[in-house]
């Protein structure tokens, strides 16, 4: 499905997938070995830096940023076939300097920070040399209603005064994580969307803590772990101010549309490995004298599994063309659509290639556990389906009730 790909395009495509299937993927068996270690200074796996190293030296480094200047300077389209590529291993992403949430943290500092604050922060992030979190979700209130956040952005003189609790603060955990973008309400008064400020925050800051990390179905998700981070009276000047009082909404949206984008095609990628696991363990292994394709209704799954994996990637990449051409407010249907597709169907393909494995599904030496906890981890991350399917509706309704007044 290589539709309307330039040549330069298709050849970095053509490179990540080779770097994917043969260095990363074969790295994955120690990793996960390295995962149950006690000791965590194995964090940053030496293998993984190599080939980090590796990609930004032959240009196969933040492929997903547009702009020609600080990024690979490919459209959101072009990128979504890398991105598919790097689904295929959950290591991948970082290999090429493309992994959440640096990827929209970079997204942020790209189109919203100021000079100042795009020398401090967002040059190291695009060298790879540093990493960063993002601190919205919260532990005390229903945060798919990010109007309910209770944390706090107080203007005090020339200072902002922070305070509140963040959790699943992916990426604090890492030893290079030195970034922290923290949301909170700013103003009790006004549009309920014109409230909140987004501010940047040197994670070792007098007055923030990691409290603890959080496991995902057992897993830290190290070395990037989740992490409740408390804020207590952080001071800052005002110039870690992202754009002024009350963006933070703004910032948010803007965010959040191309990165879902990524981390659709991610889960499409993820689908097509587990696709390709699940017709290979059906075709090598038998039972009750005929092999275990032909059992069950196999053949039947891997037949829906591959009409819904063609369907999803066609709607990620229409999604894609509208967010190029029009920008991200002309697809927010589109992405809300993408969001709980692509995640449904990594979980789903994920469950039914546990099931054909068998035992040797849920044990941590093949990567299937890990796909299904992130397919069903992704239906809640950026917002869970249920909200995203308010948005959906809401969009569809709206020219026959406005037709209606």
């Amino acid at each position: 499905m290589l539709y309307d790909l330039s040549d330069r395009a298709q050849q970095v495509l053509a490179r990540v997938q080779a770097r994917v299937e043969d260095a990363i993927i074969p790295l994955e068996p120690a990793f996960a070995a390295a995962m149950k270690s006690p000791d965590r200074s194995w964090a940053l796996m030496p293998e993984l830096e190599a080939l980090k190293h590796q990609s930004q030296k032959e240009g196969l480094w933040n492929l997903f940023l547009p702009d020609p200047e600080r990024g690979a300077g490919f459209s959101n389209y072009e990128y979504a076939f890398m991105a598919e590529a790097m689904g295929r291993s959950l290591l991948a992403p970082e290999v090429f300097n493309c992994n959440a949430p640096d990827t929209g943290n970079m997204e942020v500092l790209h189109h919203y920070g100021n000079a100042e604050q795009q020398a401090q922060w967002l040059t190291l992030l695009l060298k790879g040399e540093i990493r960063s979190a993002f601190c919205m979700t919260e532990p005390d209130v229903a945060s798919s209603d990010a109007t309910n956040m209770q944390a706090t952005v107080r203007l005090d003189g020339n200072e902002l005064v922070l305070n509140g609790r963040k959790w699943w603060s992916t990426g604090v955990a890492h030893p290079n994580c030195e970034l922290l973008i923290f949301m909170g309400r700013s103003s009790d008064t006004g549009h309920r969307h014109r409230q909140h400020s987004m501010v940047l925050v040197p994670k070792n800051h007098p007055g923030v803590r990691v409290e603890r990390l959080l496991s995902v179905f057992g897993s830290e998700h190290l070395p990037y772990g989740h992490g409740v981070v408390e804020f207590n009276q952080v001071r800052l000047p005002k110039t870690a101010l992202l754009v002024g009082e009350g963006a933070g909404f703004e910032i948010a949206q803007g965010r959040l549309g191309p990165g879902r984008i990524h981390h659709a095609m991610r889960a499409i990628g993820a689908a097509e490995r587990l696709l390709k696991m699940m017709i290979e363990r059906g075709l090598e292994r038998q039972a009750f004298g005929k092999q275990l394709i032909d059992l069950g209704g196999n053949r039947e799954r891997i037949a829906n599994h591959r009409m819904a994996i063609n369907q999803a990637r066609l709607l990620c990449l229409h999604t894609a063309r509208i967010i190029d051409k029009h920008g991200v407010r002309k697809a927010l249907s589109e992405v809300a659509q993408i969001k709980i597709v692509a995640a449904n169907l990594m979980q789903q393909v994920a469950d039914d290639a546990i099931q054909m494995y068998g035992g040797a599904g849920v044990d941590d030496a093949l990567p299937l556990g890990e796909f299904w906890a992130a397919g069903r981890v992704l239906r809640l991350a950026d917002g869970p389906d249920e909200v995203h399917r308010g948005t959906i509706a809401k969009l569809e309704l709206k020219p026959y009730l406005d037709a209606r007044k």
